[in-house]
């Protein structure tokens, strides 16, 4: 292990690789990555990986529009595999929520993304194996899909590694060190890197980090299971990506005949929680499934497991510089959207932290004071997970 470095990157899910990465393009390449375990093995591995735009706030729907351009062409932008697939993606809408749609469908077509307010007729013809007949209001995104967290972790890591950044796993951060309102090292549990910059990028272990400095973020963490269910052969080939906000959960396909299903939130300890699935949530979750997609009936349960959420009281992430001690640097609270998100996150970090604003996007409604200061970023809806 270095003994110094010029930043130290706290993290290796697909966040800190992404800022590992966008330094090193931007020219900082004295860097260190520490991971506690291996790359892409917290919440990035358990990520459903959607790719959609839809949100409440310009910043997020903007980062997400953006970050998509990126995964579609990522082999060309970044040089390695992304596993992009484009599905479209559906939102699905009851009546107490149509509002809320088509004011979010407004906004999102003025940050330039492609997406439009549809009929139950449009969806017969682009996903007609969907039954959409409960819905009060409909949005579709040709262009949304899903990708893979695995390769775009480790082909950021590896870009990074080439470019001279170190990436270490199996090393836990103990701790950040701070003197006279700086930071002087990041420790682990056997070594100590002097540096004069540290990023927390380290999911639901952030708050942990960050309190040992003083720093109380609003982080907590939740449980969210992903349900695999098995399409029956030669009924049902694939279906779009959907946000069912009429009954709570969100799908996607993968593969040739598997479909994933995202549901529920609860609170959860980060290191007893139970990271397999319910089988009265897998039951519930099929009904319903079976009310949105009806050939799906004669699939079957294949498995599943549960990840972590790390929420903050708005539901969207602090990216942020952390006020009163010089060169600490927060990438935390994705509450569920990260992955949709990250490559603009890398981009907008490594500006933050060399340039000392990001310009790219625009993140000041994410600072970490809009929770003291009472602002906070609104959602339109009561489902958070589509916030």
């Amino acid at each position: 292990m270095k003994d110094t470095a010029e930043a130290v990157i706290i993290g290796g899910g697909i966040m800190g690789c992404s800022i590992l990465y966008n330094m090193a393009v931007r020219g900082l390449t004295d860097s260190v990555l520490l991971e506690r375990d291996s790359l892409g093995s917290g919440s990035t591995g358990k990520s459903q990986a959607i790719c959609r735009m839809h949100y409440s706030n310009p910043v997020t729907a903007r980062m997400a529009w953006e970050s998509m351009k990126v995964y579609r062409d990522f082999e060309e932008v970044v040089g390695g595999p992304a596993g992009y697939v484009r599905t479209g993606y559906l939102v699905i809408a009851g009546a107490e929520d149509r509002a809320a749609m088509e004011a979010n469908v407004a906004m999102q077509v003025e940050q330039g993304i492609n997406t439009s307010v549809v009929t139950s007729e449009d969806v017969a013809e682009v996903a007609p194996m969907l039954d959409v007949s409960d819905a009060a209001g409909l949005a579709y995104e040709p262009e949304s899909g899903y990708a893979d967290p695995y390769s775009i972790t480790t082909t950021y890591s590896t870009r990074a590694r080439e470019m001279g950044c170190s990436v270490l796993t199996a090393t836990a951060v103990t701790g950040v060190e701070v003197s006279h309102g700086r930071v002087v090292a990041v420790r682990t549990a056997g070594d100590r890197i002097e540096t004069s910059m540290a990023v927390v990028a380290a999911g639901p272990w952030s708050r942990g980090l960050l309190s040992g400095v003083g720093v109380e973020a609003p982080l907590s963490t939740v449980r969210h299971q992903m349900i695999i269910i098995r399409r029956p052969q030669g009924v049902l080939d694939t279906h779009p990506a959907f946000g069912d906000l009429v009954q709570e959960f969100s799908s996607r396909p993968d593969a040739t005949d598997i479909t994933l299903v995202g549901v529920g939130e609860e609170d959860a300890d980060l290191d007893t929680y139970n990271q397999g699935v319910d089988l009265s949530m897998v039951e519930d979750v099929f009904a319903k499934l079976e009310r949105r997609v009806p050939a799906i009936a004669g699939g079957f349960f294949q498995g599943g497991w549960s990840g972590l959420f790390t929420i903050t009281p708005d539901w969207h992430p602090i990216l942020d510089r952390v006020e009163g001690i010089d060169g600490l640097y927060c990438a935390v609270g994705f509450s569920g959207h990260g992955f949709k998100l990250s490559p603009m996150v890398g981009a907008a970090m490594a500006e933050l932290i060399l340039e000392g604003a990001a310009r790219t996007i625009d993140i000041t409604p994410l600072r970490l004071s809009r929770f003291a200061e009472g602002d906070l970023l609104s959602s339109r809806y009561r489902y958070n997970v589509l916030a």
